[in-house]
């Protein structure tokens, strides 16, 4: 699947912080046998995240999969699940309640997490906690999910 990993951090997208996020995901991702065609970093502004993920997913290149790692818990400027949500055409709620069931083994401050996941056009869309352990094992809970449903948006069957 072709892949776009967008860590969303204004720390990190000041230069103040190191992206670690973005490098596990990025992994993870590669792990599986799928290509990450591009890597950006994107402050906490919800109007900028809606703009970069429209512009991903309804470009004539559109990827088969957009995941963003960070701002998804309460903290003030935390606000990538409303962004993501504003441009979602349909909410897939069990994969993010599958990334907080699995997560919870590790660490109960996973059901914190306010992660969506969705689809517009044929693109997925989903939200990754910011840490890096976290990432690496809620992108890995829905793995299979993902490539599912992937297929689904492309045109193949539920079959």
């Amino acid at each position: 699947m072709k892949t776009v990993v967008l860590t969303i951090s204004d720390r990190c997208s000041r230069g103040e912080v190191q992206d670690r996020g973005g490098p596990a995901v990025v992994q993870a991702v590669q792990g599986a046998g799928w290509s990450v065609i591009e890597v950006e970093i994107l402050s906490d502004d919800p109007d900028v995240l809606s703009a970069r993920l429209r512009a991903l997913c309804d470009s004539d290149s559109a990827p088969d999969l957009v995941v963003t790692t960070g701002g998804t818990g309460l903290g003030p400027r935390d606000s990538t699940p409303e962004a993501t949500r504003a441009v979602l055409d349909k909410e897939l709620p069990g994969v993010s309640e599958r990334m907080r069931r699995e997560g919870e083994k590790s660490t109960p401050l996973a059901l914190l997490s306010r992660a969506v996941c969705g689809a517009r056009g044929r693109s997925l869309i989903i939200n990754l906690p910011g840490s890096p352990k976290g990432a690496v094992e809620s992108f890995e809970a829905v793995r299979d999910l993902l490539e599912h449903a992937s297929a689904v948006l492309s045109g193949a069957g539920h079959g």
